[in-house]
This record gives C-alpha cells, sequence and structure tokens, in this order.
C-alpha cells in the first residue's frame, strides 16, 4: 500500500466588505499615506462590521475551499481553527464553525498561536492524516483584529486587517504533500507582541521586527533541508504578511528574487492567522501555482510563535 500523503485538496477564502484606506485613517490619526506605506507596504485593509465574529467570517471561505475541494462538510473529520480573536472563551470558534457548516460531529478546536497559527493547524492536520485518523480536515485562519485594535495608537492602528482563508487537507496516495514542517515558540519573548484579556493589542515594533526575520530565515532552511530540496526547487515563497519591509528583508536574506515572493498585504494589511491562508489562495487564483508546485510557507507571531512548511501543492 502506497504512503499517506497529505494533499491541499481545495482552498477559499473571505473579506469584509468594508474597506479602511490609509486616506481614511488620516482623518482620525496623526499619521499619513506617505508614512504607513513607507512603513508597512499598506494602502488599505477590510473592516468587519461590529456584529461579525471570526465564525461569520470563516464560514465563506470554509465553504468555498469545501466547494474546490469537491468536499461535503459530512465528510470533515476535524476542523482545526485558529485565531486570536475567537467568537467566546469556549466554545471555541471552530465547534460554532462545524455547526454553521453541519459537519457530522466533527473534531474540533481552537488553536491560539497568533500569527501563526495556521501553520500550526496546517502541520497537525498533516500529522493527524499520516497516522491514518483522519481522512478529511478543515483548516482555517480567521480574524477580527479591529476588534482588538486601540485606534489611538498609530504604530498598531494602521497594520491590521480582517479576513478568513481556509484549506481542506485530505488523505491521498497522489504525488501532492506537506513534505516537512518546523514550529518553534519563545515565551521569553512574549512583551513584544501581545493582547491581555479584555484588554487591546500592544506591540514592540522594532524588537518585533528583528526577531521576526531570523526567525523565520532559520525556520524556512530548516524545513527546506528536512524536505530534501532547495530553494531553487521552490516555485513561490509565501510568507506572513506583517510588514513588506520585513517580508523584503526576508527575501535579501535568503537571496530570493522577487518573483519568487508573494505578497498581497498592500491590499489586505495583516491578517494574522489568516494571511497566509488568504496569500495561497489569492496566489492560486492569480495563476501563480500549479499542481506539483513546490512552496515554502513561513510565518511569526505573538508567543512568540513562529515556523515553515515545505509542500507540494
Amino acid at each position: 500500500m502506497a504512503d499517506i500523503k497529505a494533499e491541499i485538496r481545495g482552498l477559499g477564502k473571505h473579506i469584509p466588505e468594508r474597506i479602511l484606506t490609509n486616506s481614511d485613517l488620516e482623518k482620525f490619526l496623526d499619521t499619513s499615506d506617505e508614512w504607513i506605506t513607507t512603513r508597512t507596504g499598506i494602502k488599505q485593509r477590510r473592516i468587519a462590521e461590529e456584529w461579525e465574529k471570526a465564525s461569520d467570517i470563516a464560514l465563506p471561505a470554509a465553504e468555498e475551499a469545501l466547494s474546490n475541494a469537491g468536499i461535503s462538510p459530512k465528510d470533515i473529520d476535524a476542523v482545526i481553527v485558529a485565531t486570536s480573536t475567537p467568537d467566546m472563551t469556549f466554545p471555541s470558534t471552530a465547534c460554532f464553525l462545524a455547526d454553521k457548516l453541519n459537519c457530522s460531529k466533527p473534531m474540533a478546536f481552537d488553536l491560539s498561536a497568533a500569527c501563526s497559527g495556521f501553520i500550526y493547524g496546517l502541520s497537525m492536520a498533516d500529522a493527524f492524516i499520516k497516522s491514518g485518523q483522519y481522512k478529511n480536515i478543515l483548516v482555517v485562519g480567521t480574524e477580527v483584529f479591529s476588534q482588538i485594535i486601540d485606534w489611538n495608537d498609530r504604530s498598531t492602528a494602521v497594520i491590521f486587517g480582517d479576513g478568513a482563508g481556509a484549506v481542506v487537507v485530505s488523505a491521498s496516495e497522489g504525488d501532492s504533500d506537506i513534505l516537512s514542517s518546523v514550529m518553534k515558540s519563545d515565551g521569553s519573548h512574549w512583551g513584544s507582541l501581545y493582547c491581555p484579556v479584555g484588554e487591546k493589542l500592544r506591540m514592540r515594533g522594532r524588537e518585533t521586527f528583528k526577531l521576526a526575520i531570523k526567525s523565520m530565515e532559520t525556520a524556512s532552511k530548516k524545513a527546506l533541508q528536512k524536505a530534501g530540496i532547495t530553494l531553487n526547487d521552490i516555485k513561490l515563497v509565501i510568507p506572513h504578511q506583517a510588514n513588506i519591509r520585513i517580508i523584503n528583508a526576508l527575501a535579501e536574506r535568503m537571496d530570493l528574487p522577487n518573483e519568487k515572493v508573494y505578497s498581497n498585504i498592500h491590499i489586505y494589511g495583516n491578517t494574522s492567522a489568516a494571511s497566509i491562508p488568504i496569500a495561497f489562495y489569492d496566489a492560486w487564483k492569480e495563476g501563480k501555482l500549479d499542481k506539483g508546485d513546490y512552496i515554502l510557507l513561513t510565518a511569526f507571531g505573538g508567543g512568540l510563535t513562529w515556523g515553515a512548511i515545505v509542500l507540494k501543492f
């Protein structure tokens, strides 16, 4: 019998309708479009309505991923939701989402790893599938960061946005597979990026910047080594969309040409756990990815958490 592979079978995304531009921020913050663009690469971001919760914006993304995968919600064995902005402390957002999808009583839980949450979840899905425990897993990154932003803090208010991205990971005997993953954390640096319960997000930008680049570079190189391939084999690198300067610095340190590094931060901002699945989806829709391509995903977030995944699409 052939080895079980973990195939990315379907992708989906959803972003709120409301657009908040840099010009809009100029009206109530001591900032400018030029300042924001130069330092972050962001021109606009999407903002959820006050009544919208993480599971609400996750639902259309999950439905699209299921549709693209040709999988019924009834066939989903597990739902993993990566989020720092859950619907409630409990029940989990994953339980709410599974119910809204009308799944057939899957394992469902939330994963808290901030901006690294989606790749943490993807790594877990890979392990569940290759152990033979589950066949079809829905992994979702969904965030409503607008609800934990201090809109008077220009260092964070200009960066984050809302959105959701989803993938269906299925057991397969084909060529597509998650080849390797490297997941790390260091709680001693928690003060670089954090959000106390019931309060607003806080970030030390300079410290976060330096740690992010070094951590993602190291994890990416280890993941490539584990997968037995080189950067020359990689079709596209999809990093967490934190800041264009972080993305550019990472590309420079890894000697990556611009065409190999995907970014859509200018239109969505930093959507935390949703950023990689949204970028993955957009790159696929834009024709930048074909079946059989090798892809590197890498992220960094509060915890501190970071990691990288190499997969064959």
